[in-house]
């Protein structure tokens, strides 16, 4: 996409970040398909691709913000899906949340706006408030169709019951079990602990029984993701540096190998926290090296599956001769798998390249020695007989480990018509 831009616009890093990300799009539309918003509503202005021109727009002609952009804009749920489908790789969440703050520095919202906004900013972030607001909102439920429509709204979508303060979410360090492999924090957020404690319960449950010691850092808080999305660029990176210094003080202690998050939300915003302090001197080297540490609970608990996988195999191998074998099959697997079986794994560690081949070595030996002129005598590839009745008997043995076999077909028939 072409851009406008003056050199002296060019001279502020948020326009200089923005025009390099509208060079990017190239217009081809394919980010339409996944936007729940064009999906829903079917307007060009509502998919990330108009939204970006509204952006590009605004930020070239250094105009303030019309209703049309704010209303356009508010309907974007930040859910990035356009990013995942975008074959150019346009940094659409970077751009957008350029064009919030744009939006809150120049446009002046409705009174009832600015009080809803106000009122999600200073509750949802804090879980002693959020609490408290959600007991309210169960005893003025009846009064919902007196209220405006999205107070009311707000009212119906707040929960019957609410489960209780769970012992988990106070700074506190949780020991691994067995030998400790890593040391991690977790993030114990802002309205998930009070929606749904059992979740940040299940995820140290977890990760204490992979080996890991779980932290929940005192003075780490909300990840400053809502605010963020609202165009509150302050709140919003007071919230990072407050979790940056937790987390700083944790791996100063006892070291850190990486700052866990359940909640997608907040993982993609911690993740950005290097990004948001670049041209902070006192956090932002400090914010790169927490967003690099950042991790997923599901990346994370792959992780440690992963490890203790390859331990497991490994541990399991018998070093014979060295070659590493197969211990002894499983009682009723006899048939798919034969007792002797060797694993092989190519030097490159690529998972694409890791071969099982299951073979029997004395009928490998006996293809060898009394079948020369067989199959790879016929080849004439410079094969051995011995390599070309591997590959022969791995194939057999995965034939056999698919489909049963002719006898196991024909014990099936005569008990079914016994």
């Amino acid at each position: 996409m072409q851009t406008s831009f003056s050199l002296a616009q060019l001279t502020d890093p948020d326009i200089k970040e923005a025009d390099a990300i509208l060079r990017a799009c190239v217009h081809c539309g394919f980010c339409t398909a996944t936007c729940p918003t064009y999906v829903l509503l079917g307007d060009e202005l509502d998919s990330p691709r108009g939204r970006i021109y509204l952006i590009k727009n605004m930020l070239e002609n250094d105009q303030p913000a019309t209703p049309e952009v704010v209303k356009h804009i508010d309907r974007c749920l930040s859910c990035l899906a356009c990013m995942t489908t975008c074959p150019s790789g346009v940094h659409y969440m970077h751009l957008v949340d350029h064009g919030r703050r744009r939006i809150a520095e120049t446009y002046d919202r409705p009174l009832a706006d600015r009080l809803v906004r106000g009122l999600l900013a200073a509750v949802l972030p804090q879980p002693v408030l959020f609490r408290l607001a959600l007991i309210g909102a169960r005893f003025a439920r009846p009064l919902a169709p007196l209220l405006p429509g999205r107070l009311a709204a707000m009212l119906r979508l707040a929960p019957s019951r609410l489960p209780g303060r769970s012992p988990v979410d106070r700074p506190q360090i949780f020991p691994a079990e067995g030998e400790r492999v890593k040391r991690v924090a977790l993030l114990a957020g802002c309205a998930q602990q009070v929606l749904a404690p059992q979740i940040n319960e299940a995820t140290i449950r977890l990760l204490t029984r992979h080996g890991c010691e779980v932290v929940v850092a005192a003075g780490a808080g909300c990840c400053g993701a809502l605010v963020h999305h609202l165009g509150e660029e302050g709140p919003a990176l007071a919230a990072a540096r407050a979790n940056i210094d937790a987390w700083q003080q944790v791996g100063d202690a006892g070291g850190l190998d990486a700052v866990v998050i359940n909640a997608s939300g907040c993982g993609t915003q911690i993740k950005d926290y290097g990004f948001m302090l670049r041209g902070d001197e006192t956090h932002a080297q400090s914010a790169k090296r927490i967003s690099g540490l950042a991790r997923d609970v599901s990346e994370a608990a792959r992780a440690r599956r992963l490890h203790r996988a390859r331990r497991a195999r490994r541990s399991s191998l018998l070093r014979l001769g060295g070659d590493l074998q197969y211990p002894p099959a499983r009682a009723g697997d006899a048939a798919a798998r034969p007792q002797d079986r060797q694993y092989r794994e190519r030097a490159s560690g690529s998972h694409r390249d890791r071969q099982y081949r299951l073979h029997d070595p004395a009928r490998r030996r006996h293809r060898a020695a009394d079948r020369p002129h067989g199959r790879a005598a016929r080849l004439g590839n410079g094969r051995s007989a011995s390599a070309v009745s591997d590959r022969i008997c791995g194939r057999l043995a995965r034939r056999c480990s698919q489909t049963p076999s002719r006898s196991a077909k024909a014990t099936a028939r005569r008990s079914s018509v016994r």
